[in-house]
């Protein structure tokens, strides 16, 4: 298989005026820049504007450092509150992932990675349950068990642990693949914009532990899920990425939940795959995705 090519990406966001198209395009054909991508989005609502440009690393006389440098300068013009950041693609992303006792996100995603369709390192696989060590380790890759106990005490030194063997690997993604346990208010603070979830879309009609089966009683023709970026607020932090798949009366709970884990998995490989390559660009609890 052939390496991709190198590139740099750019992504910007900041209060919408005449011009900004035009001064970025400007400042990256000035130094040089082949630019392969670009995406832009003008919010009305909110009067900012966001943008993601893609440019050959090989077309530029310097490396990522020096054009981050550089472009401080065209940013600082575009406004104070521009919030930007240029990535080289050349630098190997790395994701950590959470889990639990539900083994179906972790299957597809530990299973993407060895096919090479997840080109990223993922040094450790977290869980606090010890069910689903042996299957991340026959995948080459590390798996520790950090138990939970009920006791408010027991929790906080065991997110405690949690955090310390997560922010050792400064990874740029943190996977919930259905990690059953709610990240307190720090951590969501510390994972801010690097932490994703996925969970069932039957939120907020049917909650609690029996999702499925409430459904299923309803008579629901439509199996979702959401992958969105964790906040304090539980399950309402800004949404990457959703996508449904259709139900009939013939299906039984046990079809409902089949069909609910798949489309999961499909959800959660987008969302984690859009965030890696940049093309999600936070603005308050609003996503814009650059497919």
């Amino acid at each position: 298989m052939t390496a991709p090519e190198r590139q740099f990406v750019l992504t910007l966001g900041c209060p919408d005026r005449a011009g900004i198209v035009a001064r970025i395009a400007g400042f990256l054909a000035g130094e040089g820049g082949w630019i392969t991508e670009a995406a832009y989005h003008a919010d009305p609502d909110t009067n900012w504007f966001f943008t993601r440009q893609v440019v050959r690393a090989n077309s530029m006389p310097y490396g990522v450092d020096e054009l981050r440098r550089r472009f401080a300068k065209v940013a600082a013009e575009l406004g104070g509150q521009a919030s930007w950041r240029v990535t080289d693609t050349g630098q190997r992303r790395r994701v950590v992932i959470l889990v639990s006792r539900e083994a179906h996100c972790l299957y597809d995603l530990l299973g993407r990675v060895s096919a090479g369709e997840l080109d990223v390192e993922v040094p450790a696989v977290i869980g606090n349950h010890a069910g689903l060590g042996p299957i991340t380790r026959a995948h080459g890759v590390d798996f520790h068990h950090v138990p939970f106990p009920i006791d408010l005490d027991g929790k906080d030194a065991a997110f405690a642990q949690l955090r310390t063997m997560v922010e050792v690997h400064r990874p740029d993604a943190i996977v919930l693949a259905r990690f059953m346990q709610i990240l307190p208010n720090e951590l969501c603070v510390a994972w801010s914009g690097r932490a994703l979830n996925i969970h069932h879309s039957f939120l907020p009609s049917f909650v609690g532990a029996r999702p499925y089966h409430q459904a299923h009683t309803r008579g629901v023709k439509l199996v979702g899920a959401t992958c969105h970026y964790v906040t304090a607020e539980l399950d309402a932090g800004p949404i990457v990425e959703q996508d449904v798949i259709r139900v009939d009366h013939g299906d039984t709970i046990a079809d409902m939940v089949r069909k609910g884990r798949d489309i999961e998995k499909v959800v959660l490989a987008r969302g984690l795959r859009w965030h890696l390559e940049d093309r999600v660009l936070l603005h308050g609890n609003r996503t814009v995705v650059f497919h």
